[in-house]
């Protein structure tokens, strides 16, 4: 076991949207530290095949749910899932969400509202549902509870072509911030993490190629953001992966908005589409 900050061992740790890229990545470095899993997404072959790999490598049990979040009532489904289960979580990944790509007024709206639902409104109840059991977990075991929301870069100014997505994102930046300082006295570490483009199924569910992005970041950079963060004595409120990305959000945040929403717009609007 390395030594770290944040150490989960002994508590549960939940994961959504865990199925494959960064849900599995946070799904094995938490099983690392010793947390037991709470697995949901909707493909349960890979959820389950996920349980195993964790269980032969690191020891550790992990509690499968399949579970589409953005369906109407999926949240209290889950959360009472656990509670019949007894399992108590003291640590929630909000990973779960996907975008779509293209212009608003071509888009399906239907797809749409599921984009909401997950993005947003499914993240924002499990949040809520979850948070007495996490500051509780913090507060009779210290530095072993935390609340992780995945936010993105497209956080920082809106996304032509990808404007309800840029959206949601900026929403759980801003929720997350929100929700730090509401516990910054529980001991409860809380932080939004904003990668970039990471090279996962992200690009196939959005519609969109890869191939019109540079310098993918991976699910070990993510990880290695995540982690440093939660390992701080003092956990920030959200933490940017990636050099280019962190400079790329400051500037931002600097430049007058007319400028970046064109910048952006000009940028997405170039390469293929899968």
């Amino acid at each position: 076991m390395r030594n770290t900050v944040f150490n989960p061992i002994g508590t549960v740790a939940l994961v959504t949207g865990a199925s494959s890229g960064l849900g599995a990545g946070f799904a094995r470095e938490l099983a690392e530290r010793g947390a037991d899993l709470v697995l949901t997404a909707r493909r349960q072959d890979r959820l389950e095949g996920l349980a195993v790999e964790l269980t032969e490598k690191y020891g550790t049990v992990s509690t499968v749910i399949p579970l589409d979040l953005a369906a109407p009532g999926a949240v209290a489904e889950l959360v009472a899932d656990l509670h019949t289960r007894g399992i108590t979580v003291g640590t929630l990944v909000n990973n779960a969400g996907f975008a779509t790509y293209g212009d608003l007024v071509d888009a399906d709206p239907v797809r749409l509202a599921g984009e909401v639902a997950l993005n947003v409104t499914a993240l924002s109840m499990l949040t809520r549902a979850l948070l007495p059991d996490l500051i509780q977990t913090s507060r009779t075991q210290p530095a072993s509870a935390a609340l992780v929301n995945l936010a993105s870069t497209a956080a920082f100014q809106p996304v032509p072509k990808m404007a309800v997505y840029g959206a949601t994102k900026a929403y759980v930046l801003s929720f997350t911030e929100a929700l730090w300082y509401e516990t910054r006295k529980s001991g409860l570490k809380v932080t939004a993490i904003c990668p970039g483009p990471v090279d996962t199924e992200f690009f196939e569910v959005a519609g969109r190629s890869a191939d019109s992005y540079r310098g993918l970041l991976t699910v070990a950079d993510v990880m290695r953001t995540t982690f440093t963060a939660l390992d701080r004595a003092t956990t920030p409120p959200h933490a940017v992966s990636g050099l280019r990305n962190s400079v790329f959000a400051q500037v931002a945040g600097r430049l007058p908005h007319r400028t970046v929403v064109t910048v952006v717009g000009r940028m997405n609007r170039s390469g293929p589409t899968a």
